[in-house]
């Protein structure tokens, strides 16, 4: 695992954190890292937009789109 340093936090932002860090029960390096994961784990816009753009361009033919509605209407 890599350290990670960052500098000319604004205090207010600072006193913040610290705060919820405590109200959490956790130092505020656990605070920060738990922060940063969460963050790490959520895809941007532009992320998500690649993704969807990758997905919609699966192609379907017209028999398979009525074969999956004749096979849902089966499975009532």
């Amino acid at each position: 695992m890599t350290a990670l340093t960052i500098r000319d936090v604004p205090d207010d932002a600072l006193a913040t954190l610290k705060a919820r860090a405590a109200k959490a029960g956790k130092s505020l390096q656990a605070y920060a890292l738990d922060l940063l994961v969460g963050e790490a784990a959520r895809p941007t816009l532009a992320e998500a937009a690649t993704r969807a753009e990758a997905e919609a361009g699966t192609s379907l033919s017209t028999s398979d789109v009525l074969a999956a509605i004749d096979d849902a209407r089966a499975g009532r």
